[in-house]
C-alpha cells in the first residue's frame, strides 16, 4: 500500500446546490462547507468532497465526446421510490433498466440508482472508473490502494471488499481521457489520496505508472494514473 483513499472529489459550479442533493438524496452529512469546498460523510465509511469549478463543462453521457470519466453506484431499497426523490432534488433520469437507473445529478454528473431490497438504507456501493483497459487500471489502484483484486470479468474488474469502499472499473471502447487543468477536457472526479510521506509516496506511485501533473500546495500534489485520470496525493504537515 502506498496511500489511503481519504477522499472521492466532484468537480461542480454549485457546490451547495450539489450538497444539498446529496444529503437529500441519500442521506449523508455535510460535515464541512466553505465557498470553495464541501464535505459529506457517509454511514457505510466514504467521504465525499465537493470542489468549487467554475467553469466546470458537465458531462453529456452517453456522448464520448463529453464523457463522464466516473460515476457513483448508489444502492436503493425501493427503486422507483428513490428516482422519483431524486428527480424531485434536480436529478435528470438518463436511462432506466430492470434493476438499475442511471440519472444526472444537478451539476451534470451520471449515477446510478440500484436496487438492493434487502437494506433500507441507501449505500455507496462502490465508484466506477471509466478506462481503456481495466486489468491495467484496476492492478495500478490495487497498488497504490492496498486493496485486493476482487472481481476481473470481461472489460470490468472491482478492488476492495463489499462494504471497505471499493473501486470499480469499466472499459471503454472511444475513452477519452481528461486533460487537466483544460477546462475543456475536465476531469469531472478524482481521488484524494493520503500518504505518510510525500517524496516516498511519489517515487512509489510513479514506480506503478503515475505521471506527476503541475499543481501542488502546502500538502497536496496532482498526479495523472495510466489512464491520465488526475489524483492528488495529500500529506499532514
Amino acid at each position: 500500500m502506498i496511500g489511503e483513499l481519504k477522499t472521492v472529489v466532484l468537480d461542480a459550479r454549485d457546490i451547495a446546490g450539489l450538497s444539498a442533493f446529496y444529503t437529500g438524496l441519500a442521506g449523508w452529512t455535510q460535515a464541512y462547507a466553505d465557498d470553495d469546498w464541501v464535505t459529506i460523510t457517509t454511514d457505510d465509511g466514504w467521504r465525499i468532497g465537493l470542489q468549487n469549478a467554475p467553469d466546470h463543462m458537465p458531462p453529456r453521457w452517453p456522448d464520448p465526446a463529453y464523457p463522464q470519466q466516473a460515476h457513483l453506484d448508489l444502492r436503493v431499497p425501493d427503486l422507483a421510490a428513490a428516482t422519483e426523490r431524486a428527480v424531485a432534488l434536480g436529478a435528470t433520469l438518463l436511462r432506466e433498466n430492470e434493476s438499475w437507473h442511471t440519472l444526472a445529478d444537478p451539476a451534470g454528473h451520471p449515477f446510478d440508482l440500484c436496487r438492493n431490497t434487502d437494506d433500507p438504507k441507501t449505500t455507496l456501493m462502490a465508484v466506477m472508473v471509466d478506462c481503456p483497459d481495466a486489468k491495467e487500471l484496476s492492478t495500478f489502484y490495487a497498488e497504490l490502494l492496498g486493496k485486493p483484486i476482487t472481481y476481473e470479468g470481461e472489460g470490468m474488474a472491482m478492488i476492495g471488499q463489499e462494504g471497505a469502499r471499493p473501486l470499480m472499473f469499466q472499459q471503454i471502447e472511444d475513452y477519452r481521457a481528461p486533460q487537466w487543468p483544460d477546462s475543456a477536457h475536465p476531469q469531472q472526479l478524482h481521488l484524494d489520496i493520503t500518504v505518510g510521506d510525500i517524496e516516498a509516496g511519489e517515487r512509489a506511485a510513479l514506480a506503478i505508472g503515475a505521471t506527476r501533473l503541475p499543481g501542488e500546495g502546502d500538502n497536496w500534489r496532482v498526479y495523472a494514473d495510466p489512464a491520465g485520470k488526475p489524483f492528488c496525493l495529500l500529506w499532514k504537515v
